[in-house]
């Protein structure tokens, strides 16, 4: 019971849970529904019921990079996992240039497995104003998937 802590007794703040088990996903932008002849729809009777057969999620659903030095390359891997029963596809939308982020991936289905997606940062300074040497870059990748365009959030502090 979510009432009791693990000693059995009763809880003073509200647990609050991952947005997975919640059975929602956070920043996905759903599209619209294009039936494709081509997909890999899976019609047996035990799954032909349920309605939500594709679904991919990011782990981790954001990046930080932290604070950066300028001039220097940084990478770190995103997994992107299919959770449906279908095998589903989906592309990268690339960051523009100057936001020094380049994402590198092998393309094509994905059933029931997983794919890593590697986000590479080049540090630079843009804008040329007197920041205090520390300058924000931030940016959403735009994953696209069949059925929703999911948001992955990047972060870094460029020194």
């Amino acid at each position: 019971s979510l009432m009791v802590d693990v000693a059995g007794q009763t809880r003073k703040e509200k647990v609050i849970l991952p947005s997975y088990l919640q059975g929602k996903k956070p920043n996905t932008i759903p599209n619209k529904k294009i039936e494709d002849p081509a997909s890999g729809k899976v019609s047996t009777s035990s799954v032909a019921t349920r309605q939500d057969l594709t679904g991919f999620h990011l782990i981790p659903p954001r990046v930080t990079f932290g604070v950066l030095k300028e001039g220097c390359t940084y990478a770190t891997t995103v997994i992107i996992k299919n959770v449906g029963v279908n095998f589903s596809r989906f592309r990268v939308k690339q960051p523009p240039p100057h936001t020094g982020l380049r994402v590198m991936y092998t393309p094509g289905p994905v059933a029931g497995l997983q794919v890593e997606l590697e986000i590479e940062i080049f540090a630079m300074l843009i804008g040329g104003k007197d920041t205090g040497g520390l300058e924000e870059v931030s940016h959403n990748i735009e994953i696209l998937t069949e059925t929703e365009t999911l948001l992955l959030p990047v972060k870094a502090n460029i020194l």
